[in-house]
């Protein structure tokens, strides 16, 4: 049976998305503040590559609902066209145009025009480097060199200061880039900007505060016991997080001596989401396997202190760039990108789902275990411990 897709965004919950995101908040905040997964709001920001939509707002020569309420009463209390006009105070031009492109005299419905209204004004509007080929080659060329788009809009008044055709602000060169929809400038020359970003950031977007490269508190590698290294004795996992479209992610932790695999479905990547799920996992464990984690550098156990109290599993953090410290982690990685391939939204996969892969990762011999499953070794062990 085909899945139901999630429920998306009110308008109320777009307006406070973008609210959010000017204030230069990351995609895992807004999402816990709206209830919403990381990927989802990924999805609504990308499509504007970054960029909020201009709020919209009804000329004031357009009709309004009450207007066409009035053109409804009207025709229906059989009003000519040019009586209802001098009600209005519009010209008769106006009625005339707004009953016959709204199924005519006898099936005018005030609302339904309402909303061909708005639908029509959200058709695409031809963008200024689309109107002006010649200006658009010029801004590609120079990208292509590597230029800034505010170097490019620079140039351009200096280079031609008597013709204002070849005039373009670098603040429409960049939304001609992030906002593919355009089908203006090519994807591809996103990727001579210097920050090489995929959507535009609010210049309010910072890092301050998060421990990017650093974990308060971090216990290193090299002070885990010489027991984890050996593989003897269960309870000592590795874990990682595997990413996916749409800004998703899922936890995954290997246990070394048997290599038994558990899987965690992630709400987004900020260090609350994924200590919640990491505890959530861990302590449906027997205790006895629950002796030590190691993990990278991510900032996403910057809470590892909660998860330990939780759990009573000693967090140890890999030396930086060194993810051969986590090499079991890293080949169970690459083992599920047979059932994750990269780009797929790992924000659709259920825990349930999820479940059903460690599953059946858990349950396939292995040749470093002399062919026996990690889910075998492991419940050996617990049963001869219990």
């Amino acid at each position: 049976m085909a899945r139901m897709g999630r429920p998306g965004l009110s308008d109320q919950q777009k307006a406070e998305l973008w609210r959010r995101w000017q204030q230069g908040q990351s995609l895992s905040e807004i999402g816990l503040a709206l209830g919403k997964h990381a990927g989802s709001i990924h999805g609504v920001i990308s499509l504007r590559g970054g960029i909020a939509p201009a709020l919209r707002k009804r000329s004031r020569r357009c009709l309004t609902i009450a207007e066409r309420e009035s053109i409804s009463r009207g025709l229906a209390a059989g009003l000519s066209m040019r009586l209802i006009a001098i009600q209005l105070g519009r010209s008769p031009s106006t009625i005339s145009r707004e009953i016959e492109r709204n199924r005519g005299i006898h099936r005018y419905r005030a609302v339904d025009a309402d909303d061909k209204a708005w639908q029509r004004a959200m058709r695409p509007k031809v963008c200024l480097l689309a109107a002006k080929p010649y200006l658009c080659e010029t801004v590609a060329s120079k990208l292509r060199q590597n230029w800034s788009p505010e170097q490019i809009s620079g140039w351009l008044r200096r280079e031609f200061p008597d013709n204002a055709d070849m005039r373009v602000s670098h603040e429409t060169i960049y939304r001609s880039l992030f906002i593919q929809a355009r089908g203006v400038l090519k994807k591809e020359l996103v990727s001579h900007l210097r920050s090489r970003r995929m959507m535009r950031r609010s210049k309010f977007a910072t890092t301050e505060g998060q421990p990017r490269g650093q974990i308060i508190d971090a216990v290193s590698i090299r002070e885990r016991p010489a027991s984890v290294e050996d593989r003897a004795i269960p309870g000592h996992w590795e874990g990682d997080l595997i990413s996916g479209s749409k800004n998703s992610h899922i936890a995954t932790l290997v246990e070394r001596h048997s290599r038994f695999t558990l899987l965690a479905k992630l709400d987004g990547k900020d260090t609350k989401s994924v200590v919640s799920a990491l505890i959530r996992e861990v302590q449906k464990l027997p205790h006895e396997l629950r002796k030590s984690l190691t993990w990278d550098r991510g900032s996403e156990m910057a809470q590892h202190k909660n998860f330990t109290i939780a759990t009573d599993v000693q967090v140890y953090f890999c030396d930086p760039r060194s993810p051969w410290q986590r090499g079991t982690n890293e080949n169970t990685n690459r083992l599920l990108r047979q059932y994750f391939p990269k780009g797929t939204d790992l924000s659709a996969v259920t825990q349930t789902e999820l479940d059903a892969v460690a599953l059946q990762l858990n349950q396939r011999p292995r040749k470093t275990l002399g062919f026996e499953t990690p889910a075998d070794i492991l419940w050996q062990y617990v049963a001869m411990t219990g």
